[in-house]
């Protein structure tokens, strides 16, 4: 019965109907365009407050210098291999190589992570039949071509192109894109894929030293926190709603996807290519993290509220996804109880507040001179 559910829609709220990808016609039956929900008015409107142009310089300068070679992108206590004998093993100057060829693999992850949510948001648009749900994920879609523009343009600024996509995420963003299933892809990427990329955003907010980085990420909170919102507004109105084996093909699926993207980030399998630029072989380094792992040094971690995983988590169990069913798999990670009791506020929400002031007044300041923010 759960691999039956998993390929059909669950739809428990009407603003979440959906419509086959090919059928247009039902997109122009009269009746549908006097059905819109407000549901989503509010963080449609707000759009204006948090717009930004990732090819202008008042927003952001990618052109600021950076010493690749002796300086480091982020604070290298981010670096896996930092925690491992093979850390010991490189002196100053491949350390440096290596702590930046990482960021460079995370900046990449990041900008095929945006393409995916582009393509994602678009294709909601073909088959969310609401037209206050669709114009969301037309707005959403337009977020995340900037942030596409913004990602790819720091990648050339620093290395010229990115890194291939890593075989754990780009299959699990193609099972994701290429999916008519409206719950998938708002679990997957609203909930999971954009908590992970709060997490991550607010982890180099806090810990890059290239500034750009810096402003870059926090510009994308900005847009990720009312992305985010759109998941968190899906689950409030459809979770409670489901039938025990609804609820478990979701909740197991999500622990699916979640298992993915850790073992993305933290797998050295998963990053072969850094680790051969600087004379490592993947496998070396593989044993040498599973001879420095322990569940406490992994709980201590995972502890500190910008965490990647641990802004995934607690996500997930706002969201009401992490059930006694499941909630070992976490566990191994983070107190799902003390997740449970804390307030519904991410770290990311103040980063991208902070933020949203600052867009405010260049923004104000355009509008005084006579700029149009055409794009919007």
């Amino acid at each position: 019965m759960t691999r039956e559910i998993l390929t059909r829609q669950i739809t428990k709220d009407r603003i979440y109907d959906t419509v086959d990808p090919q059928d247009f016609q039902a997109m122009i039956d009269v009746e549908r365009y006097g059905q819109r929900t407000s549901a989503f008015d509010k963080i449609i409107s707000a759009t204006h407050d948090h717009f930004w142009d990732p090819v202008d310089t008042k927003y952001i300068d990618f052109d600021q210098p950076f010493d690749m070679e002796n300086a480091y992108l982020v604070d290298p206590k981010l670096v896996a291999a930092s925690r491992t004998a093979i850390w010991d093993e490189l002196d100053e100057k491949r350390r440096i190589k290596l702590a930046n060829l990482e960021t460079w693999w995370s900046m990449s992850s990041v900008l095929h992570g945006e393409q995916g949510a582009l393509a994602l948001s678009a294709s909601l648009c073909h088959i969310l039949k609401d037209p206050g749900a669709q114009e969301y994920a037309a707005n959403q879609a337009r977020e995340e071509a900037r942030h596409v523009t913004a990602f790819a343009r720091y990648v050339k600024t620093r290395w010229g192109k990115p890194i291939q996509v890593g075989p754990a995420l780009g299959n699990l963003l193609t099972e994701m894109v290429n999916s008519d299933l409206a719950w998938k892809k708002i679990v997957g990427m609203q909930l999971l894929v954009e908590g992970l990329a709060m997490g991550a955003f607010a982890t180099f907010y806090q810990e890059a030293r290239d500034p750009v980085i810096v402003k870059l990420c926090q510009l994308a909170m900005t847009d990720e926190a009312f992305h985010h919102k759109f998941g968190k507004i899906w689950a409030d109105r459809t979770i409670p709603k489901l039938s025990e084996e609804e609820r478990n093909a979701i909740e197991d699926w999500a622990a699916q996807v979640f298992q993915t993207l850790l073992f993305n980030l933290a797998s050295p399998e998963q990053k072969k290519p850094i680790y051969a630029m600087v004379g490592l072989d993947w496998q070396r380094v593989q044993s040498a993290f599973l001879e420095a792992l322990t569940d406490e040094r992994l709980r201590e971690d995972m502890q500190h509220s910008t965490n990647i995983f641990r802004v995934l988590i607690k996500t997930l169990v706002k969201a009401g996804i992490v059930t006694k069913r499941t909630a070992l798999i976490y566990t191994a990670y983070v107190n799902v109880d003390e997740l449970r009791h804390e307030s519904d506020e991410m770290v990311g929400d103040a980063i991208a507040e902070q933020g949203i002031d600052f867009l405010k007044q260049i923004n104000a300041a355009k509008a005084k001179t006579g700029s149009v923010l055409a794009a919007e």
